[in-house]
């Protein structure tokens, strides 16, 4: 699949632990931008959106999750590193294990590497910092 040539179906895990939630950092090296997302990822065909995110979860951050209540769907149409992109998301409320728990995960991710890492909330509310897609501020909550 292209995934800035089709719609592309994918699945996000909403991690929250004490008014912060975890993500993941991203650029746009043509915005010039840096940006924060949940972390997940495309779901493969013949797979279902809630093993798809535990795939997700174990490829990128080496943990195992429990995926909790459903939180909605949203449409997402945007532009990065120059490229149209079209998904539509499903998102979950995660827990993870306490012995899980790092304040910081090293992600190696389609040959990029990036952090996940706890950000407060409110950051993302007030401006502060980014945070993709937009329709996430709906379970930031």
């Amino acid at each position: 699949m292209d995934k800035f040539k089709e719609i592309r179906p994918i699945v996000l895990g909403m991690v929250k632990k004490d008014n912060k939630i975890l993500v993941s950092k991203g650029y746009d090296n043509v915005k010039n931008e840096i940006f924060y997302r949940s972390i997940g990822g495309g779901i493969e065909f013949l797979e279902n959106s809630k093993d798809a995110l535990k795939r997700e979860f174990k490829e990128e951050l080496n943990i195992e999750i429990n995926v909790g209540e459903f939180l909605g769907i949203s449409e997402n149409i945007f532009t990065y590193n120059g490229k149209n992109a079209h998904e539509l998301i499903l998102f979950y409320n995660v827990d993870i294990k306490d012995e899980d728990y790092k304040e910081k995960y090293h992600i190696i991710d389609d040959n990029c590497e990036t952090d996940a890492v706890w950000i407060d909330t409110k950051r993302f509310i007030n401006k502060e910092l980014k945070i993709y897609p937009e329709q996430v501020f709906k379970y930031l909550g």
